[in-house]
C-alpha cells in the first residue's frame, strides 16, 4: 500500500507540476515576431499580427496578445515594426548546386540599369582579373533592362576587356567572346561548330566573337565547360555566398533541375558539405540531370539503384537536402530548346529516336516509383510526349498518374493539352523566362501568342498544380521579385506589356505559386508553404509591404529578416546584428567580392 500511495503522489506531484508548467510556458514558443502584417496564405488568405515557432515548426498565429501568451523567459523575441512578413519564397525551378558552384567567378549583370554601367563592370573586372583567368558573365540579364535598350557592340566588348578572355552568355541563345577568349580557346575560321549552331563570320569572311545556337546550346554549353574552373574551396565558398544571396530575397527553399554540364555526385559536394554539416540556410530538393547523350537510360538505373527518393545517401535531413527524382532533361533526344531567336525545334522532323528514348525512360522512372519533370517549352512537344505518357499510363494500369510528374517552362502549351495533364494528375513549373526573352518571342511569333505564354491563369482556373520559379541563373536571373512582378503584370523586365489581363495574377495568387504552389513540384505541401500551425517556420520579413505598394516598386523587394526551420539566416537594417556570418568571398580577384551579385542601386 505505501509504495502504491508513493506512486500516487508522485503521479499527481508532476501531473500538477506539468499543469503549473505548462502554465508558466512549458509549451512556449522559441521564437516570437510580434507587430507584424503576417501573411499566413492559408485558404482563407488570412493576414494577422504575430507569431510564434516552437521546434522549427509555426506553433501559433494571432494576435500580439494572444502570442505574447506563448513567451517564457527563453523566447526571443523580434518586434517587426510593422513590416509584412511571408512564408519563405520558394523557386520551383532554380540551379542552385551549379549556381553555387561558379557564383564567385560571374560578374552578374542582373539588375543592370545601363549598357554603360555593365561595360564599365567589366574593365574593372579586367583589371583584376589575374592570368589564366577569364572574366565572364553567365546569363541572368537581357538587352531590354539596359535604358539604351540594345545588346553591346563587338567593339564595345574588346575595348572593355581589352586583352583578358572574356565570355558572356544571353540566356541560351547566343555568346560572346572577345578576341583574347578567341585566341586563349583556339578558335578561328576552320573551327567546325557543333549541329545546329554557328560560330558567325563577318562580310570579311572572319570570326566576329559571337557564338549563335540554332537552336541547340551545345556550342554554348562548351564553351562554359572549357573555361577555367574554381578550386574546390573556392566553390564550396561560392556555394555559401551565392545561398547568402538567395536569403537577401526572402528565398527559403529551391528545386534544383540539375543542368547541362553538371554532374552528380561530382559537382554537388559544395552543397552536400553544408548539408552534412548541417549548415544548409535553404531547403533544397534536387532532380538528376543525365549528362551523357545516348546513354541517359544507363544514367538513371545507375542512379536509381545507388539513391532512394526523399533521401540522400544514408541521410535523410529533414527536408533539407532530399533527391526528388529525375529531370528536367530525360533524353537528350526529347529536348525543345528554348531559344527565341532560333526557329522552333520539332521532335518529329528534327529527332527521329525521341519517341523510343523518352518512353523507355519514363517507363523506368514509373517502374521505380521516381517522381520526373521534364523540359518542354511549346505546345507542339507537350503534345508529343503526352502521347507517351499516356501510352505508358496505360501499360501500367495507371501507375503514372499515381505518381508526382510535371512539366517545366510550358510556354506554349495548349488547352487541349492541359486537360490530358490534368488527367494524368501531372502539374507544371512555370518560370520568368518570358520576362526576359519576352520581346525575342513577341518578334518571332507575334504579340497575341504572348497574351497567354504560358497561360497561368488558366493552368490555376483547371485544377492543375503549379509552381513558380526563374530558371536563374543563366536564363533569368535568380530574383524572385521580378519574377513575381512579371506574373502579376504580365511585363518584362523591359516594361514590356506582354500578358493579357485575363491572364494577370493578383498578388496572393502570385505569392501563392511561389510558395504552396512550388512545394507541390517537390511533394512537400504538407510541410512548407503556409505559415499555419505545424507547417516549417520559414518566413521572411519585408523591405516593404509587398500587398500594398506600387507595382514597380515589387521589383524592388528585399527580406530584412530570413528565417529557416525557426533559425535566422539572414539579417538586415534594423535586423543586421542578428545575421550570421559566412566568410568573404575568394579568390581575391572574384567579382561577388566587389560587386556583389544582384545589382539593385
Amino acid at each position: 500500500m505505501m509504495k502504491q500511495f508513493i506512486f500516487l503522489l508522485i503521479f499527481v506531484v508532476t501531473l500538477v507540476s506539468c499543469k503549473q508548467e505548462d502554465k508558466n510556458g512549458v509549451e512556449s514558443a522559441d521564437l516570437i515576431v510580434t507587430n507584424a502584417k503576417v501573411a499566413v496564405m492559408d485558404n482563407n488568405r488570412t493576414i494577422t499580427e504575430a507569431i510564434a515557432v516552437k521546434d522549427g515548426k509555426v506553433l501559433a498565429s494571432g494576435s500580439n496578445q494572444k502570442i505574447l501568451m506563448l513567451k517564457s523567459k527563453n523566447t526571443k523575441v523580434i518586434n517587426a515594426n510593422g513590416r509584412t512578413l511571408i512564408p519563405g519564397l520558394n523557386d520551383s525551378h532554380l540551379h542552385l548546386t551549379r549556381g553555387g558552384r561558379f557564383f564567385n567567378a560571374e560578374v552578374r549583370w542582373d539588375g543592370v540599369k545601363t549598357l554603360k554601367r555593365a561595360l564599365e563592370m567589366l574593365k574593372e573586372q579586367a583589371a583584376r582579373t589575374p592570368e589564366g583567368q577569364w572574366v565572364r558573365v553567365i546569363g541572368g540579364w537581357s538587352p531590354f533592362q539596359f535604358e539604351e535598350k540594345r545588346l553591346f557592340t563587338m567593339e564595345e566588348l574588346n575595348e572593355a576587356t581589352g586583352d583578358v578572355p572574356t565570355y558572356i552568355l544571353f540566356l541560351y541563345s547566343q555568346g560572346y567572346l572577345n578576341q583574347a577568349g578567341l585566341d586563349a580557346l583556339g578558335i578561328d575560321e576552320n573551327t567546325k561548330a557543333p549541329k545546329d549552331s554557328e560560330f558567325q563570320k563577318g562580310p570579311d569572311g572572319k570570326l566576329t566573337g559571337v557564338l549563335i545556337a540554332n537552336p541547340n546550346p551545345t556550342i554554348l554549353y562548351a564553351r562554359i565547360g572549357s573555361l577555367p574552373p574554381l578550386t574546390p574551396e573556392e566553390m564550396a565558398n561560392g556555394t555559401k555566398q551565392f545561398y547568402r544571396e538567395l536569403n537577401t530575397f526572402g528565398v527559403t527553399s529551391g528545386i534544383d533541375a540539375g543542368g547541362g554540364g553538371h554532374k552528380f555526385p561530382k559537382d554537388y559536394t559544395g552543397t552536400k558539405a553544408l548539408a552534412d554539416n548541417g549548415e544548409m540556410p535553404i531547403r533544397l530538393s534536387y532532380f538528376l540531370f543525365p549528362q551523357n547523350k545516348g546513354s541517359e537510360y544507363e544514367e538513371f538505373q545507375e542512379w536509381m539503384a545507388n539513391n532512394e527518393v526523399g533521401h540522400n545517401g544514408e541521410i535523410h535531413l529533414d527536408h533539407g537536402y532530399e533527391l526528388e527524382g529525375g529531370g528536367e532533361f530525360l533524353a537528350w533526344s526529347a529536348g525543345d530548346y528554348e531559344n527565341f531567336l532560333a526557329p522552333q525545334p520539332l521532335l518529329n522532323r528534327d529527332r527521329p529516336t525521341w519517341r523510343k528514348d523518352l518512353k523507355s525512360i519514363v517507363r523506368l522512372h514509373v517502374d521505380k516509383g521516381w517522381p520526373f519533370r521534364i523540359h518542354a517549352t511549346y505546345g507542339e512537344t507537350i503534345s508529343l510526349m503526352l502521347d507517351v505518357f499516356e501510352e505508358v499510363n496505360e501499360e501500367t494500369n495507371g501507375q503514372l498518374a499515381s505518381k508526382r510528374w510535371l512539366f517545366d517552362h510550358a510556354e506554349t502549351v495548349r488547352i487541349e493539352d492541359l486537360k490530358r495533364i490534368k488527367a494524368l494528375n501531372g502539374g507544371i513549373a512555370i518560370q520568368a523566362r518570358m520576362a526576359y526573352a519576352g520581346e525575342n518571342f513577341v518578334e518571332r511569333y507575334g504579340a497575341e501568342k504572348a497574351k497567354q505564354a504560358p497561360p497561368v491563369k488558366k493552368m490555376m482556373e483547371m485544377g492543375i498544380p503549379v509552381g513558380a520559379g526563374t530558371d536563374g541563373t543563366r536564363v533569368a536571373s535568380y530574383n524572385p521579385w521580378p519574377a513575381l512582378y512579371w506574373l502579376i503584370t504580365g511585363k518584362t523586365v523591359g516594361d514590356f506589356q506582354l500578358a493579357s489581363e485575363e491572364n494577370q495574377l493578383t498578388r496572393e495568387e502570385a505569392l501563392h505559386l511561389y510558395t504552396k504552389g512550388s512545394a507541390w513540384v517537390s511533394n512537400e505541401e504538407t510541410v512548407k508553404g503556409t505559415l499555419e500551425n505545424g507547417m516549417y517556420a520559414d518566413f521572411a520579413i519585408l523591405s516593404d509591404d509587398y500587398f500594398t505598394i506600387p507595382e514597380k516598386q515589387i521589383n524592388n523587394l528585399k527580406s530584412i529578416l530570413t528565417v529557416v526551420g525557426g533559425n535566422i539566416v539572414y539579417g538586415a537594417e534594423e535586423f543586421s546584428e542578428m545575421s550570421p556570418s559566412i566568410p568573404e568571398p575568394i579568390p581575391s580577384w572574384s567579382p561577388v567580392k566587389y560587386f556583389g551579385g544582384y545589382q539593385n542601386n
